[in-house]
């Protein structure tokens, strides 16, 4: 038998396993099982063996959240709060929570918190969201964790303290949280209320991207690019850069569009830097879109166009970018004064 062959009957084997376990949930659903119910809800959630159906899934859910089952509450709420197959219903996400922190679920202390922190589904309270943030982290979950150094540095209900918050941020990285490690990254990037540590930022950075994390690979090529607890070294910086382009996103897409504008490593190239940044200003980058208007106002791979360069210099200043603001009024003043006056 070739490779190809046994893979092909691998995958037979697999997708013919999911039919049966799938045939077994549903015949047991039937029956009012409520763990069964759960796992036929899952089944439709992700499209194991069958297509995707979030309603399904809801109808599922719901029937096994209301026999007491634990995770078809803290799911079933989360699917309230994004609307997936149901209505957006911030409240009802709340009750679900509830029961499931009735059940002493440390996920749905932490989710609940966040609803009273923001004010969704039930009356901000920072404190209450506070209270079930502790308790969340206090029985592991890292969610809680990184919701708490949020807390700190975004001083909802206490007094901003970065330190603090780094803190938090540290504790739920060192249980694989990855946006915390970005969090305290920056933190330490920017010596905000903490001791500035460059080259403890990269390893925050580094921990990630080589994971191929796009924003850590973002701010990997950042520290390179302006030389931040590292050898400054465009080549690196690019290396960086481009790894995170190549998953479409918008800011290293920007960032490529510098390089090859300003020749950081790589021979000055405005066409390119025109194709990177029209890439960025696509998924509405304020930032690409302002220096769209600046390569379309001064000529730079493109012909002189201060209507083109004041289009993009507008949508720039509609996101507040602030030189795009300065440049839509000298631009407008120009044309302004070129006008014939008024007879």
């Amino acid at each position: 038998m070739s490779k190809i062959e046994e893979l092909l009957k691998q995958q037979q084997e697999i997708a013919a396993a999911i039919q049966a376990e799938y045939a077994k949930s549903r015949e047991a659903a039937e029956k009012g099982e409520a763990l069964a119910q759960y796992a036929l809800g899952i089944i439709y959630y992700k499209g194991q063996g069958v297509p995707q159906n979030f309603a399904e899934a809801g109808r599922c859910f719901k029937l096994a959240a209301a026999q007491g089952n634990l995770d078809a509450q803290i799911d079933l709420a989360g699917m309230y709060e994004q609307a997936q197959g149901v209505a957006k219903d911030a409240a009802e996400a709340v009750r679900l929570y509830q029961l499931a922190v009735a059940q002493g679920s440390a996920v749905a202390h932490g989710r609940l918190g966040r609803l009273f922190e923001s004010g969704q589904g039930v009356k901000q309270d920072y404190q209450e969201a506070i209270r079930l943030y502790k308790w969340a982290a206090q029985h592991g979950d890292a969610e809680a964790h990184f919701a708490m150094g949020c807390v700190y540095e975004n001083h909802h209900g206490v007094e901003q303290d970065n330190a603090e918050a780094v803190r938090w941020y540290k504790l739920a990285a060192n249980l694989g949280h990855s946006e915390a490690l970005i969090r305290m990254g920056r933190l330490l990037e920017q010596g905000k209320g903490v001791k500035q540590d460059y080259a403890e930022a990269m390893r925050c950075f580094m921990v990630l991207a080589s994971k191929g994390h796009a924003p850590a690979q973002i701010q990997v090529g950042t520290l390179y690019d302006q030389g931040m607890g590292v050898k400054q070294d465009y080549i690196e910086a690019k290396k960086w850069f481009s790894l995170a382009a190549a998953q479409n996103e918008a800011a290293a897409q920007t960032k490529m569009g510098l390089i090859y504008a300003n020749g950081k490593g790589v021979p000055q190239n405005y066409a390119e830097a025109i194709r990177w940044y029209k890439l960025a200003a696509a998924q509405d980058n304020a930032s690409a879109m302002s220096n769209l208007g600046f390569m379309f106002e001064h000529g730079l791979g493109v012909e002189i166009d201060e209507a083109q360069a004041l289009q993009f210099f507008n949508k720039a200043a509609r996101k507040g970018d602030p030189y795009a603001i300065k440049n839509c009024e000298i631009i407008e003043a120009r044309i302004a004064a070129r006008q014939p006056p008024s007879p």
